[in-house]
């Protein structure tokens, strides 16, 4: 089966807003191994000289910003397909900008996607530049914070790429472009608000782990995040599983599912109690609670955790049993040339007998 690994160029700086620390978008201008170049072209509310939209903006504005895409072909067109994206946060604690399937937070109430629309792809013949029109259409309501999010752009494969493509085997690039939107009304600051949500069991990276689901539920970044998670049986002190990750960051609006990876040990039903403790520059947050790891979890999960089938290695049942077919059926082999041999010694004895 063909894999596809999605190479997300970002040509990427830091960029320093004072209301967050740190958030990376593409250039300004790029060039690229998929066959179109592009320049974000930066309108008058443009806030700051970033390679991304840095937009103020008013309640219920109407706003068309633009990027231009050029064709640097004399051979062939190109098509490249346009995505609005939300900016969400990874279980690894970076912001995606790209199209993913990571899930919102029910706090995003102002999602880029719905508010911005464009295109699904703009054509270019060979030498063409074109402006790509993003039409922007602000809430009514009037907000302080971040709205946060990304426009991808990726070239379509042609007829005959996606033939050659069928063809082979192994793994294949993909190239896109991501170009941050960053929308404010207000300088008014925003501080983080972590939520709790629930620890629960399941796969990371096909490996068994405990998730702590928590919640980022307002329109502010949290920048310099750390984790430390423990899991331990329900009613003891005994820490079973410990993990520590720093240097994260969460979206505005946004959720992670932080994972505790289980060290390839087979998942055990059972009552659990989670601590984990959030940290960012001054502020904290700290939770404990009970969880649930049922039978038809464990069961599951340890079918597809692949460190626990790679431990596994070698089935002596299965070995034993093949070895007892084979002795089996060696014996019955030598019994049967041995009683094939008897009779043929008894058959020759009575006839030496005769002729005596």
């Amino acid at each position: 089966m063909k894999t596809i690994t999605k190479i997300y160029l970002f040509l990427l700086y830091i960029v320093c807003l004072g209301t967050f620390s740190q958030d990376v978008f593409a250039e300004e201008q790029a060039q690229n191994p998929g066959a179109f170049t592009y320049k974000v072209i930066h309108p008058e509310n443009q806030r700051s000289n970033a390679g991304y939209f840095d937009l103020r903006m008013t309640p219920d504005e109407k706003q068309t910003i633009q990027i231009e895409i050029n064709n640097p072909s004399d051979k062939e067109e190109v098509t490249v397909s346009v995505s609005l994206n939300s900016t969400k946060t990874n279980a690894n604690g970076v912001l995606e900008y790209g199209p993913s399937l990571l899930q919102k937070d029910p706090s995003m109430k102002k999602d880029l996607s719905d508010i911005a629309k464009a295109p699904e792809s703009i054509t270019l013949k060979p030498g063409e530049k074109k402006n790509l029109d993003i039409d922007i259409t602000m809430p009514k309501d009037s907000y302080d914070g971040f709205i946060s999010g990304g426009i991808q752009l990726k070239r379509q494969l042609t007829e005959a790429e996606k033939k050659e493509r069928e063809k082979k085997s192994g793994i294949q690039n993909e190239y896109a472009f991501i170009i941050g939107v960053l929308l404010t009304e207000t300088d008014t600051k925003v501080e983080p608000n972590l939520e709790f949500n629930k620890f629960y069991a399941e796969l990371s990276n096909y490996r068994n782990a405990v998730f702590a689901s928590i919640s980022n539920i307002n329109s502010a970044y949290v920048d310099d995040m750390t984790i430390d998670m423990q899991v331990m049986k329900k009613g003891s002190t005994e820490v079973l599983y410990d993990t520590k990750k720093t240097t994260m960051q969460m979206a505005p609006n946004s959720v992670i599912n932080f994972p505790l990876i289980m060290n390839g040990d087979e998942m055990v039903p059972g009552e659990y109690t989670g601590h984990v403790l959030v940290t960012s520059n001054e502020k904290k947050w700290e939770w404990t609670e009970g969880f649930t790891i049922s039978k038809e979890e464990a069961d599951k999960y340890n079918k597809q955790d692949v460190s626990i089938t790679q431990e596994r290695g070698i089935d002596w049942k299965l070995i034993v049993m093949i070895v007892c077919g084979i002795l089996i059926v060696l014996l019955g082999i030598f019994l049967f040339v041995r009683t094939l041999n008897n009779k043929k010694t008894e058959k020759k004895r009575k006839q030496s007998k005769k002729k005596k």
